[in-house]
Order: structure tokens, then C-alpha cells, then sequence
């Protein structure tokens, strides 16, 4: 069973500094039938102005994952790590027992376009744990490309979760298949461009929340950027 979602669907909010889609319940947005898609928790969609950013803020027991679209995005935490996180790359931050940390658009041109995923973990109480990593669109053309995964697939960051996010660049027409094993849950997101998914159509923005789909087959219907989760039912 597929379900679309479609871009103008999601909670929007424009704060002016930040301009954000909200796939599940968040923050002010509370809607007790859209709190979560499996483990998958929050599925942010946002836009922050240049020079502008969320200050230190805590979290704990979750695994967050950063994916930069366009811009970059500076990262500072209470354990000392800093970093630039640039378009292409990809940030896990596992929060475990506790951590402080502050996102900033370090620009003072460009605004920074990024997607941040909340994954629940398997065990609460870790230590936390900080890592990024670059992904180029060669590394992501025309395949699947793992980028995150429980430590299952070479070469990604690691969450402690039963799951895996895939990335992709697709040509017009070009085609992907993916298959998910029994009694899981998949996650698919068009961030630009425009594909056809087991037949169904979807534009930049639109998601669809899958389950007992044994093979997912997507056609670029134009050039487009893809992000799936294959996730635990």
C-alpha cells in the first residue's frame, strides 16, 4: 500500500528566519493521527535565511540525521565538536544520554536548504556519538546510494536503528528498483524533480508512506533528487 502525501499537504510554517515543512507532528503542530512512520519521528523540511540558525538546545535518545541540499549549515556542540556540514553531506548525531547543540547558517548570502530526520533508537541511555560525511552526485547518480544505516552497509554514518537511508540523482527516465523485506516500512521523499513510484505519480515535495510493497520501482519522470528509508514495521 502506497500513501501519497502531497507537498501542499505538509504543516508549512514561515518564521521569516526560517521557512519549514513539517511531515509529523512538531513543536507547535500536533496531530495525534501524524506523530510517526515507524521509528521515523520527524521529517523537517527547512530553509534558514542567511546568518541565522537555532541556538544551543538539548536533546537525548535519538538519532538525528542532516542531509544538506543546498547552503551549509555549521554545527557546535557541548563535546566540543564543530564542524560545516556543505551540500552533499550527510550528519548523524546520536544523542543518547544527553547533548547541547546549535545549527547555524554560518553565511551571510546564501540561505542553507536541508532535511533533518529524528529516528528512535533501539536502546535508550548511549553515549552520544557525532559524525558527518561527504556524498557526491556522482557517488548517488543513477543508484541507490546507502548513506545510513545500523553499521549493515559499508561505507554510511551508523544510527542505532534498524534502518537505512538511501539517497539518488536521477535522469529523465532513468529507472531504480528497491526491494524491502517482509513486515517493513519504506519512506520516500522527492526533494526536486518529479518520478513515477510503482506507477504513481509524485512532484518535488510529495512523500509517500509504504508498507507491504515487496519491490518499489521508481521512474524519473525529469531530472530529480530522491531520499528513501527503509525502515523497521
Amino acid at each position: 500500500m502506497i500513501q501519497v502525501v502531497k507537498s501542499d499537504e505538509r504543516y508549512h510554517a514561515n518564521r521569516g528566519w526560517l521557512d519549514t515543512r513539517w511531515h509529523f507532528s512538531f513543536d507547535e503542530y500536533y496531530d495525534p493521527d501524524n506523530m510517526n512512520w515507524g521509528p521515523l519521528r520527524v521529517f523537517n523540511d527547512d530553509v534558514i535565511q542567511p546568518g541565522k540558525g537555532f541556538g544551543f538546545h538539548p536533546h537525548r535518545d535519538m538519532e538525528i540525521i542532516t542531509y544538506v541540499i543546498e547552503g551549509e549549515l555549521e554545527h557546535r556542540d557541548d563535546m566540543g565538536h564543530t564542524g560545516v556540514v556543505r551540500a552533499g553531506e550527510v550528519q548523524v548525531m546520536s544523542a543518547g544520554t544527553g547533548i547541547v547543540h546549535a545549527e547555524y547558517n554560518h553565511s551571510q548570502e546564501r540561505p542553507v536548504h536541508l532535511l533533518q530526520m529524528w529516528i528512535l533508537p533501539r536502546v535508550n541511555g548511549r553515549k552520544p556519538r557525532w559524525e558527518q560525511q561527504q556524498f557526491t552526485v556522482a557517488m548517488r547518480q543513477g543508484k541507490w546510494l546507502p548513506v545510513v544505516s545500523s553499521g549493515s552497509l559499508p561505507g554510511t554514518l551508523m544510527i542505532d536503528q534498524e534502518a537505512q537511508i538511501y539517497i539518488s540523482s536521477l535522469k529523465s527516465s532513468q529507472l531504480l528498483s528497491h526491494r524491502s523485506e517482509p513486515r517493513r516500512k519504506a519512506y520516500f521523499f522527492i526533494i526536486s524533480g518529479s518520478a513515477l513510484l510503482n506507477g504513481i505519480r509524485l512532484d518535488a515535495g510529495d512523500q509517500a508512506r509504504v508498507t507491504e510493497e515487496a519491490k518499489l520501482t521508481v521512474q524519473a519522470a525529469s531530472d530529480a533528487e530522491l531520499i528513501l528509508l527503509d525502515l523497521p514495521g
